[in-house]
């Protein structure tokens, strides 16, 4: 918003002067918030910072020593640099004394060797100063309008730092206060360079107020939180010191991001949305790219070099369970009842709601970890921590590549809903356990397996459908069995000469003898492929 000295010294007003830099070259940076003309020598205690001071030096001493307490007093009031006109006290060089001083404090003194109309500096300089405040103001007016829409709309965090990013061309991050990475936008910078070692980096950089520029990261760090309550922060990369229209831009984004927060209490947490992304990214490429492995990465998650377990949890959700709605919070709820065992279990992963029916998880171990040591650790933990349904959790392969990810979590799904089917308590499930009914849903998709079980079961499925018959419940009750028809008709709670009338009525709707081992394995295999669908 200000200009600085050098700025100043450039403008023709200045120039007709014929200005020279005699001293404190380094601090022809400074910013010059004001234009002060001052012929006293006791100037100092007057001023506020940051002004450039212009004097004839008609009443300045001539004494060494009081020429080294005059600049004394200036830098110590932090002016941004001093202008003498070689005109009616000193009209060849300046004294030594003032000199040195000037060198000695890094404040710019400059001489102009012309006489020079005072005012007409003043009011170029002040009047540039006067307008870039009024657009400053304009900027601030037009970004509290932003960012007041944003809130209204309740726009995603994503649409929050992509307007940031627009707003200042710097790349922005927004991260818990662990330091995970939850969204970014890199404004058109590699986003492989800008998240690399995002934990370490992130973790060295301390401030002590709620907005403040760390120097040395190049960071602007605004806290993000409502009511009392941090959960983040919002860090615009800039490798000089910010101007305040961007300072703005990010505390606005953040008091935006906090009230999402707020009002965004029926969906995933932002974590939750971060690592979700990345899995269903992990789950649709074939070949992981370096951006979504440093994404991963940012969030605490290494993917490179790591032992990676796909794991499975469903809840066993009933009719009784609600409508849809309440399915949809059970598995919210559990997600972060997952999140919260996976920190217990000291492990890192990518936790996220997956579907309708799963929460997906991918661990991230290393190369010496115990793999079913810690699924034991993690499926206890889950018991302890989660709410809501009790439910399975299944593990898939082990696997050593990224590109690989996508397998072992796939096959951690069907072992989930394999073992949900089987009602088995084992407390992690894997593709062994889960035998003939995991075989087939690794199958599931496959039309010939449906079409198979079109064959065995259609015209049963027919019949129950045309007459409200329940001949396919006492088919399953009878394969459940072993072929025991007693204990086949006590599970059904029917008596057993009623039971064996449903049984003969089987055999004439199917046409097959059902105490030949061959058919009944066929109808039982039948029955599971159709509970798939």
């Amino acid at each position: 918003m200000y200009p600085t000295v050098a700025d100043v010294l450039a403008l023709p007003v200045v120039r007709h002067g014929r200005p020279s830099v005699v001293a404190g070259k380094q601090g022809l940076d400074a910013r010059v918030r004001w234009v002060h003309v001052a012929e006293v020598a006791d100037i100092g205690h007057l001023l506020k910072g940051g002004e450039l001071v212009l004097t004839t030096g008609i009443a300045l001493p001539d004494d060494a020593a009081a020429l080294a307490e005059y600049m004394d007093g200036l830098a110590r009031a932090g002016v941004a640099g001093l202008v003498v006109e070689l005109v009616r006290h000193w009209s060849d060089a300046l004294p030594p004394a003032l000199v040195e001083a000037a060198d000695h404090h890094g404040v710019p003194l400059v001489t102009l060797s012309r006489e020079t109309r005072y005012v007409a500096i003043t009011e170029t300089v002040n009047g540039l100063i006067v307008d870039a405040q009024v657009a400053e103001l304009r900027a601030a007016e037009q970004v509290h309008q932003i960012f007041t829409e944003l809130t209204v709309s309740g726009a995603e965090p994503g649409v929050v730092l992509r307007e940031v990013a627009r707003l200042t061309e710097r790349p922005v991050v927004l991260e818990t206060l662990s330091h995970e990475m939850l969204a970014y936008d890199a404004a058109g910078a590699d986003p492989g360079e800008l998240l690399d070692a995002w934990l370490p980096r992130s973790r060295s950089v301390h401030v002590g107020k709620r907005t403040a520029y760390h120097a040395d990261a190049g960071w602007l760090v605004t806290i993000v939180g409502a009511r009392g309550h941090d959960w983040g922060r919002l860090i615009v990369v800039s490798d000089e010191p910010p101007p305040h229209r961007h300072i703005v831009v990010a505390e606005r984004a953040a008091s935006a991001l906090a009230v999402h927060r707020l009002v965004a209490r029926d969906t995933d947490s932002l974590e939750r949305q971060a690592h979700r992304a990345v899995l269903a990214e992990l789950m649709a490429s074939p070949v992981p790219s370096a951006e979504l492995l440093a994404r991963s990465a940012a969030l605490g998650v290494p993917l490179e070099g790591r032992r990676l377990v796909g794991v499975a949890i469903r809840p066993r959700l009933t009719d009784a369970a609600g409508p849809a709605a309440s399915a949809t919070v059970v598995l919210r709820e559990l997600a972060e009842a997952v999140s919260i065992a996976v920190r217990r279990a000291k492990v890192c992963a990518l936790v996220a709601v997956a579907d309708d029916v799963t929460v997906r998880a991918l661990l991230s171990l290393s190369p010496k970890a115990n793999v079913d040591a810690v699924l034991e650790r993690l499926a206890h933990a889950v018991r302890q921590a989660r709410t809501g349904a009790p439910g399975v959790v299944a593990a898939g392969t082990t696997v050593a590549s990224p590109a690989h990810a996508e397998r072992s979590l796939t096959e951690a799904a069907h072992v989930a809903a394999a073992a949900l089917k089987s009602g088995s308590d084992r407390a992690v499930h894997r593709l062994e356990d889960v035998r003939l009914r995991g075989l087939l849903h690794l199958l599931a998709g496959d039309e010939r397996l449906r079409a198979f079980a079109a064959r065995e079961l259609g015209p049963l499925l027919t019949r129950d459908a045309a007459s409200g018959t329940r001949l396919v419940q006492a088919l399953r009750h009878y394969c459940e069995q072993g072929g025991n028809k007693s204990a086949a008709a006590a599970a059904a709670h029917t008596s057993r000469t009623a039971y064996y009338q449903q049984l003969a009525r089987i055999e004439q709707v199917l046409g097959v003898p059902l105490e030949e081992p061959e058919s009944m394995l066929s109808l039982y295999v039948a029955l599971l492929v159709h509970d798939l669908s």
